[in-house]
C-alpha cells in the first residue's frame, strides 16, 4: 500500500495518511486502491479498499461526505455506513466538502482525483479536520470554514498544523480565460497563481499554490505542501483530468485520512 505523511501531522495521539492507488482490489481504470464509492466501481471492492486503509490507519471506522464542491463543514460525532446502494448513500452520508471532529476512532477522509485534499490538526485541543478544496471550494471558502468549525470544537488556529496533500501540478492544470478572470475579480494579487500555456487565451493555475495562500490568509501557521502530481504520476495517483484526456469512463478516487487515536 502507497501513502504519503506530513512531517507536521506527525504527532502524539494522530494518525493520518494520503493515500495513493496502490494496494487495493479494484480492476482496470479502478486499479487498485479506488476508496470512492460513486465512481462505479465494484461496490465490495471498494468497502476492501476502504477496510484495508482503516487497517493502515489502525481504526475500525472512515467516514466521508457527500463532497459537492461547496463549503459546508460536517461535524462528525458518529461513524455513519457505506451503504449496500448508491441510494442507501444518499440517506446515510451528508453533505459537504469538510469534516471536523474531536471524537477519537473515527478516521475523516476526503476523496480526490486533481482536486487538493487538506488534513488539519490541533494535537494539543484534540482535534482534527479534513477538507476537499478543489478550484470551486477554494475560492468560495472552504478552508476558512474548516477552521472555524474546528474552533468551535476547540481548536485554536495559531496551533493548527495543516497539510495539502497530492493534486494536479500547475504543468498539467491548463485553464481558459474565464476562469483566471473569476479569480482575478476576487483578487487582483490571484494573477500571482496563473502562467501562460502554449494556447493562445489560456493559463496554467497552480491550485496547491493558492490552496497554500488561502490557509495562511485563515491564520495557519504551520503549512506543508507535498507536491505530489496527480495527473503526471500515473503509477501512484488517480486523476480526473487525464482519465477526461484518455476518454475513459469513469476514474478512481484516491482517499486522504486523519484519526484521533
Amino acid at each position: 500500500m502507497f501513502f504519503l505523511n506530513a512531517d507536521n501531522l506527525q504527532q502524539s495521539g494522530i494518525a493520518h495518511g494520503f493515500f495513493g492507488r496502490k494496494g487495493g482490489v479494484s480492476r482496470g481504470i479502478y486499479d487498485s486502491l479506488n476508496c470512492g464509492p460513486g465512481s462505479g466501481d465494484d461496490r465490495d471492492a471498494v468497502i476492501e479498499n476502504r477496510s484495508r486503509v482503516c487497517a493502515a490507519l489502525g481504526v475500525a471506522s472512515l467516514v466521508n461526505a457527500g463532497q459537492i464542491h461547496g463549503t459546508n463543514v460536517v461535524t462528525v460525532t458518529k461513524a455513519w455506513p457505506i451503504g449496500a446502494t448508491p441510494e442507501d448513500d444518499a440517506k446515510f452520508i451528508p453533505l459537504g466538502d469538510a469534516l471536523v471532529t474531536a471524537t477519537p476512532g473515527i478516521a475523516l477522509g476526503i476523496l480526490t482525483a486533481d482536486c487538493a485534499p487538506v488534513l488539519f490538526a490541533d494535537a494539543g485541543a484534540r482535534v482534527i479536520g479534513a477538507a476537499h478544496a478543489g478550484w470551486k471550494g477554494a475560492i468560495g471558502g472552504v478552508v476558512r470554514a474548516t477552521v472555524a468549525a474546528m474552533e468551535a470544537l476547540g481548536a485554536d488556529r495559531k496551533k493548527i498544523a495543516a497539510a495539502i496533500g497530492p493534486c494536479i501540478a500547475q504543468a498539467n492544470y491548463e485553464v481558459g480565460a474565464d476562469f483566471r478572470d473569476r479569480f482575478l475579480a476576487e483578487n487582483s494579487a490571484n494573477a500571482d497563481y496563473f502562467i501562460d500555456s502554449d494556447r493562445a487565451d489560456h493559463f496554467r493555475f497552480d491550485l496547491e499554490g493558492y490552496v497554500a495562500e488561502r490557509l495562511r490568509a485563515a491564520g495557519i501557521r504551520h503549512v506543508i505542501a507535498l507536491s505530489a502530481d496527480t495527473y503526471a504520476r500515473e503509477d501512484d495517483f488517480f486523476s480526473f483530468r487525464r482519465g477526461t484526456h484518455r476518454s475513459e469512463a469513469n476514474y478512481g478516487r484516491q482517499i486522504s485520512a486523519i484519526v484521533l487515536k
